[in-house]
């Protein structure tokens, strides 16, 4: 959902009882009665997605470790030359494959506290989405630091490549098969004046930062003089790419 500070009309208020009456049914109707917020089915789905984004993690763990088995034998006996086996690592490093080390930011972002009240006068009191991170946010953030020549990203503890979608389902994230709570940090690694510019003069951040000092969401940019940002280990989908143009 796009953020903005301007707010549109409001309903009448019938409109608003008919709205309410509906929320009202849909709600019970769903709940069957039950409180959605204590009730034990739901309890144990959020356990259920919590302890497979755990697996997942130990599944990819494992993958990479027999991945690198795998790649070590075929480049052994694959009868490259040396000049053939420094191109491959040169292109599966620009792919993300490969750890890279440098300069870099780390950006964090995080949600609101949930008593927020307005910190600008004049402005109305917010409402529960102006007070989370959005996709939007966390995309604006990985986009802009490309824009900046990032050599490599990761948001949280997994590296992206071009096949990454970064997701959100209502305040949590969803990162190629595991599941992450606020905050949120992205790191990477380039120039740091760049990224820096970068982040600056993205216009969907700025929007951000505006909901930053009006309701106190969560942003923070730390400077690292050295950072090393592990390579891609999961499944990589692609099999076959064309340039444009």
């Amino acid at each position: 959902m796009t953020r903005s500070l301007i707010r549109p009309a409001r309903l009448a208020a019938i409109g608003v009882f008919a709205l309410a009456g509906l929320i009202f049914w849909v709600s019970f109707n769903t709940a069957q009665g039950t409180n959605i917020r204590s009730d034990d089915s739901m309890l144990r789905l959020s356990d259920l997605v919590q302890d497979r984004s755990r697996k997942n993690a130990g599944l990819d763990s494992s993958a990479a470790a027999l991945r690198r088995q795998v790649d070590a034998l075929a480049q052994r006996d694959d009868g490259s030359t040396a000049g053939q086996k420094r191109r491959l690592s040169s292109l599966e490093k620009r792919a993300g494959l490969k750890k890279v080390s440098g300069d870099g930011l780390a950006v964090t972002l995080d949600d609101a506290p949930t008593n927020a009240t307005a910190k600008v006068p004049g402005l109305p009191d917010p409402e529960p989405n102006d007070l989370v991170i959005h996709q939007q946010d966390l995309q604006a953030v990985v986009n802009a630091l490309w824009k900046g020549g990032a050599e490599g990203i990761k948001v949280m503890d997994q590296r992206l490549i071009s096949t990454s979608a970064v997701r959100c389902v209502g305040n949590t994230l969803i990162l190629q098969g595991r599941v992450y709570s606020p905050p949120y940090t992205v790191t990477a690694v380039g120039d740091r004046d760049k990224l820096r510019t970068a982040l600056d003069k993205a216009p969907a951040i700025r929007n951000y930062l505006e909901y930053v000092d009006a309701y106190g969401l969560g942003w923070k940019v730390d400077e690292k003089k050295s950072v090393t940002l592990p390579g891609y280990s999961g499944t990589v989908d692609l099999r076959q790419a064309k340039p444009v143009g």
